[in-house]
């Protein structure tokens, strides 16, 4: 028999042979470096994004997480340094702290586990970086509205009542409430202590904002979806993972093992991992294309594609910053990167109830801003569209659950009340940007909700803003 005969022989005995594996569990070293890191980096950029009192983080960003952390958490003191902006927590004798540290525009970054303060001489920084202004410009709305101030509409005013309490979810905790058109502010509400210029963390509503990012860069001929993702890791001719398109990745079909939940990646988001090995480095157990699973690292990647197009990571940056964020006045958001300046754009986003909103508006507006097409004109019909491999349609309990585009989720059917057409950027504790076309609206929702708890039901609350509004015509 021939070695190529050996060889084929020997592949088809593997395929037959299933095997048992697991991730190994982090170390209780990881886990107190990662609890730390949690502290870190929440207190930085809660105080310095969002301006908030110590007693506010404590209730709102660090109550309610991860029960694997929560303990530690709260166990760990923050030592602040204010003038510089840096945020350090002690959680070992024998390890430096972990530090996380505030850029203008960028929010906190987290130093790796083991690194000295003298590390943040290193960080990039964004070009021309700016200070968010004391107050939020209103535009482009033509009818300013006090924030917390009745709507005019009695029905309305009841739904966004129940949404600050738990008649959505019995572990819903509502921070921010805001309908619009693009011509104006319906409604917009906030809990105390937060006003209109008060950042929060998007969560998984960053993927949204990443796949805009992408379309800026196939508006302007950088990308295109179908092409490779192209990444330097993956360079070598024997790398099945060249098969893996810019598009894959968009629709989460990536076929990279992500664990087995996706959406836990600790080492990146708690433990100053970099985006460029630690979303690489995973092998591939799907071929692209052929499965969905939700991914974190796909996000990621997604935006290490777009870096790779720029010669340093300052002028990735001033790239996004200044034909995206400054360009629909987003100026209270913060795009949070790694320590070597790739955007964690699966997450770490700091942004408020109105820059979601301008973003949900350039999509109704087709990708147009001011007459300048920022986004592809079909881009909202890209988003939108299913991709080939779909999540599941029905959860644990039978209810239906959202179809998935490229990095938004269509409510698509069997959400009653709801178009269609519906698109929403769905993140952790209750983050929710709805943008109804058809409709000409869009509905953000923040919340700082309860794990293992019954979280917000968006879709309901969406539903009964819309019955609201249509209310207002009957006789």
């Amino acid at each position: 028999m021939t070695a190529t005969g050996h060889l084929r022989l020997w592949i088809a005995a593997l395929v037959t042979v299933a095997s048992a594996t697991s991730a190994a569990a982090d170390s209780d070293a990881t886990i107190a470096a990662n609890a730390a890191g949690y502290r870190a980096s929440f207190t930085c950029s809660a105080l310095f994004n969002a301006n908030k009192s110590l007693e506010q983080i404590q209730q709102h960003e660090l109550t309610g997480i991860y029960p694997q952390l929560q303990p530690l958490v709260n166990d760990y003191e923050a030592i602040i340094d204010h003038s510089a902006k840096i945020v350090a927590v002690r959680y070992s004798d024998s390890m430096p702290p972990r530090f996380s540290v505030w850029r203008p525009q960028l929010g906190c970054v987290q130093l790796p586990v083991g690194a000295d303060v003298s590390a943040i001489e290193q960080l990039p920084l964004l070009p021309n970086a700016k200070y968010a202004p004391a107050t939020d410009s209103g535009l482009p709305w033509q009818t300013p509205k006090q924030p917390n101030s009745p709507s005019g509409n009695s029905q309305l005013d009841q739904v966004i009542t129940q949404a600050f309490s738990q008649h959505y979810g019995a572990g819903a905790r509502t921070s921010a409430v805001l309908v619009a058109t693009p011509e104006q502010l319906l409604a917009e509400h906030y809990i105390d202590g937060f006003n209109p210029t008060t950042s929060q963390r998007t969560w998984s509503v960053a993927k949204s904002i990443g796949a805009s990012i992408i379309g800026v860069a196939v508006q302007q001929k950088l990308l295109t979806v179908g092409q490779p993702a192209g990444l330097q890791n993956w360079s070598s001719a024997l790398d099945p993972r060249q098969q893996i398109s810019l598009e894959h990745l968009l629709h989460m079909a990536s076929g990279l093992d992500s664990q087995v939940a996706g959406n836990r990646t600790d080492r990146v988001y708690l433990g100053g991992g970099l985006v460029s090995d630690t979303a690489t480095e995973a092998a591939l157990e799907a071929l692209p294309g052929t499965r969905w699973k939700y991914a974190n690292n796909d996000t990621m990647l997604v935006g290490r594609v777009l870096r790779e197009r720029f010669p340093s990571s300052e002028a990735y940056l001033q790239f996004v910053f200044s034909q995206l964020l400054n360009k629909l006045g987003m100026q209270h958001t913060f795009l949070e990167t790694d320590w070597q300046g790739d955007l964690v754009i699966s997450s770490q986003v700091w942004t408020t109830a109105r820059d979601l909103a301008r973003l949900g508006i350039l999509h109704l507006h087709n990708g147009q801003w001011q007459g300048e097409q920022i986004l592809p004109p079909n881009w909202l019909r890209y988003v939108s569209t299913p991709a080939p491999s779909q999540p599941p349609r029905t959860n644990n309990a039978g209810q239906p659950s959202p179809g998935y585009g490229a990095q938004w989720w269509l409510f698509d059917a069997g959400f009653p009340g709801l178009p269609t057409d519906t698109i929403a950027a769905r993140g952790n504790r209750g983050q929710y940007l709805f943008v109804i076309p058809s409709r000409n609206l869009v509905i953000v929702r923040r919340g700082y909700d309860l794990a293992g708890e019954p979280p917000f039901r968006e879709h309901e609350f969406a539903a009964d803003v819309l019955r609201a509004l249509d209310s207002i015509a009957q006789p």
